[in-house]
């Protein structure tokens, strides 16, 4: 079970950092690749970043690179996606989601995705 939050409306250049907490019974950020993801109405839902288990190593999309952060905190069991110089763009209800395997690289499909947050909102205004 994933729980995220940290959502909000913010103005364009503004900051937000989002947490995602994951439960021990299912979910472990240090043996599990795990994701952030964004859909916006209308849209697909779309890769933001992700966060190797094995070494902490990251990717992100293109749109977000330079400004967003993914990172862990393995003693909480807990994600985090810091988001800066945020744009009207980057509205979205923001998910995180654990990786079906860990034996690969971080993918961006979210099919490869099993355990999936709620989902936070994120708003920003121009």
């Amino acid at each position: 079970q994933l729980q995220a939050s940290g959502g909000g409306l913010v103005q364009a250049g503004d900051s937000l950092r989002l947490s995602c907490a994951a439960s021990r019974r299912t979910s472990s950020v240090s043996t599990h690749t795990m994701g952030w993801f964004r859909q916006a109405p209308g849209a697909e839902r779309e890769f933001v970043a992700g966060i190797f288990w094995r070494d902490g190593s990251t990717g992100y999309t293109d749109s977000v690179k330079g400004r967003f952060t993914i990172s862990r905190d393995t003693a909480k069991n807990t994600i985090y996606l810091e988001m800066n110089s945020l744009k009207p763009e980057d509205t979205a209800v923001y998910y995180c989601a654990q990786q079906r395997r860990s034996t690969i690289a971080i993918q961006s499909n979210p099919r490869e995705y099993a355990y999936w947050g709620q989902g936070t909102q994120v708003t920003v205004s121009s």
